[in-house]
């Protein structure tokens, strides 16, 4: 994966409240595949990844309403713009 985007990097630090480094931005994203999206307990393992990578806690309810959202959503997995559209809504 290349230079995640300054834009992106940003906004991903400014919802975290927390500086996330662009090599850990880069390997939770090389951990994403098409197939992620469409299992849940793939899908509930990824929200956790990223909650400790933040330092951010998730309550179960708020697992539940991510997955909810992204089954909902219809989205196409390979699709990343539109997944980071989806996680900036939360």
């Amino acid at each position: 994966m290349s230079k995640v985007p300054k834009d992106a990097l940003n906004a991903i630090n400014k919802k975290a409240g927390k500086h996330i480094s662009d090599n850990q931005v880069k390997k939770l994203a090389s951990t994403v595949k098409p197939s992620t999206m469409q299992s849940e307990a793939e899908l509930r393992k990824l929200i956790k990844q990223v909650s400790a990578v933040a330092k951010v806690p998730v309550s179960e309810s708020t697992i539940n309403e991510i997955v909810g959202a992204v089954k909902k959503s219809g989205m196409n997995p390979s699709n990343m713009e539109a997944l980071m559209k989806l996680m900036m809504k939360k």
